[in-house]
């Protein structure tokens, strides 16, 4: 029973949490498992464009390191600004929060090169809490009990726990700066004058991914108007 209620309270998270964080956490099982190596899932552009290992690009987002203390950390992290993301300012737009994860992935990608990493799904948690943050300004947040301040702050404190956790401060500052560039194009460059939206998610997205929209011009027929019952 205990299982069954855990199984319906999180087909009750939104669909974008949900699946990323279960790749997230299936992943990890199958490397403890043995099932698969890191050597498998790391980012290599030589294996990815000459070996046409593709898969590569997906799942160097997918593994944050063996179980432990620092995955449980990720994954709460994960979870939570996910969600509240999904659940707040992209609520009903599905396909907008999927084109951020894309936008957000190819943009690490590419500058991920630079610095040689292998590993940047701490970057994509990076980006998830920066752009929370920023949308979220007068939200104090408590941190584990330690610490309260404004949620602009979060991403640094997530950094400098993270460097405390022994792990690169780099990837976060790359979570950061892709997070900055992602609401910047989006949240402040539109009202600046004679700004516009530069991200436009791509129809087939919304196509595949949104509900549609009502027809504000469409008239039910008359079987389908609300009034007495016809006999």
């Amino acid at each position: 029973m205990a299982w069954q209620g855990l199984a319906t309270e999180f087909l009750q998270v939104p669909a974008v949490t949900r699946t990323y964080t279960a790749a997230c956490v299936l992943t990890t099982a199958a490397v403890q498992l043995e099932l698969l190596s890191p050597f498998q899932l790391y980012f290599n552009p030589h294996l990815v464009f000459r070996k046409f290992q593709v898969w590569r690009l997906i799942t160097n987002f997918l593994f944050f390191g063996p179980l432990g203390f620092s995955f449980f950390f990720n994954m709460l992290f994960v979870f939570r600004y996910c969600r509240m993301l999904e659940e707040g300012s992209f609520r009903g737009r599905t396909a907008d929060f999927v084109f951020m994860f894309l936008f957000g992935g190819v943009l690490m990608t590419l500058l991920g090169l630079l610095g040689s990493l292998f590993f940047l799904g701490q970057a994509l948690t990076a980006m998830l809490v920066y752009v929370w943050s920023r949308r979220s300004p007068g939200v104090r947040v408590n941190f584990f009990g330690l610490l309260t301040f404004q949620a602009p702050f979060l991403p640094w404190a997530l950094m400098g726990f993270s460097m405390l956790l022994g792990n690169s401060i780099l990837v976060d500052l790359l979570g950061i700066a892709v997070g900055h560039v992602y609401y910047f194009l989006e949240d402040v460059f539109p009202n600046q004058p004679g700004g516009k939206r530069l991200l436009l998610t791509p129809s087939f997205l919304k196509l595949l991914l949104d509900a549609p929209e009502e027809d504000p011009n469409y008239l039910p027929l008359p079987e389908e108007q609300p009034g007495p019952l016809q006999q």
